[in-house]
């Protein structure tokens, strides 16, 4: 039997992933023991630690159900889901900036027709009218292209968070499809800023390393244009206190929307409006290209 110190054995390892078919395959497993391999020897990683390790990511996948993803939540509150994004969108040129999915794009997103209040069961916030168009870079308006949306309550969660959620379905989540110009339209709410969930293994970490759990308000929006790369993407609330501490450190300035806040007895659409209400105004710019869009969770869930 061969007998190995620290580095023979790390060798050794990334030798036995040489035959393997796939070359990309082969390069992350090397990569990957590499790393691994070189973290526990500049920690002096204890066996304590290292069971520690096990069961916290034991208790990671255990957490997860078909609307729930703490992986996803762990990898966001680690930067590495920004990192990733970061990687694999280098070159904007001029194309709105991305950002994280988040752990909530689940369940369906209905089609609804433009003006539709996406959040007709919260009589607590304040109404927001959110206008957008979809252009390609040179401002051409792109028609009958796809935007899911999806955002949390004035209480802090999303629909897929609350109890009732598989008897009362979707809320504050909806699909829309551009007109002709390129635009959409909807009503809703004024998000909040509000905390990721704390009652699972992430959140025992974030309290065991003195961070906060807060994240700026914003909504979600996954663009999908034919012949275009799909935009993962959020639009902020200028002013949120979160806004240089997010959690999940998924803002971006050019995402970073002034609100208007108005008093006019009419919203754009000429339909009456409630005292005060506020105005999103946002246009995305769609990068030529291709790529797979995410489906929600459930949906994915589904397919398998």
């Amino acid at each position: 039997m061969p007998q190995f110190n620290d580095t023979e054995l790390t060798a050794a390892v990334i030798e036995s992933f040489e035959k393997t078919p796939d070359p990309r395959v082969k390069f992350l497993m090397q990569e990957l023991v590499k790393s691994l391999h070189d973290y526990v020897r500049k920690t002096d990683l204890t066996f304590d630690e290292w069971g520690y390790a096990i069961d916290f990511l034991t208790r990671t996948g255990q957490k997860c159900t078909t609307s729930r993803q703490e992986f996803i939540l762990l990898s966001d509150v680690l930067g590495v889901s920004m990192l990733v994004d970061a990687v694999n969108h280098r070159e904007r040129e001029g194309a709105t900036e991305t950002t994280v999915l988040g752990p909530f794009y689940v369940g369906e997103h209905k089609v609804l027709p433009h003006g539709s209040d996406v959040s007709p069961h919260n009589l607590t916030g304040e109404r927001m009218f959110v206008q957008s168009r979809v252009t390609d870079l040179k401002g051409k308006p792109l028609a009958g292209v796809p935007v899911d949306i999806w955002h949390a309550d004035d209480d802090g969660h999303y629909d897929s968070q609350k109890p009732d959620y598989e008897v009362t379905g979707p809320s504050s989540r909806a699909r829309f499809i551009t007109d002709a110009d390129g635009r959409f339209f909807f009503r809703t709410i004024l998000p909040c800023s509000y905390p990721i969930p704390t009652d699972g293994p992430v959140g025992e970490m974030i309290r065991q390393v003195r961070r906060h759990e807060m994240r700026p308000a914003h909504v979600h929006f996954l663009v999908a244009a034919p012949g275009y790369e799909p935009l993962v993407t959020h639009v902020f609330i200028e002013g949120d206190k979160y806004l240089d501490s997010d959690v999940v450190f998924g803002v971006k300035d050019e995402l970073v929307a002034k609100i208007e806040k108005r008093s006019d007895p009419l919203m754009p659409d000429g339909k009456p409006a409630p005292t005060p209400w506020h105005l999103m105004t946002y246009d995305f710019r769609m990068k030529p290209g291709k790529g797979t869009a995410p489906k929600p969770m459930l949906a994915v869930a589904e397919d398998a």
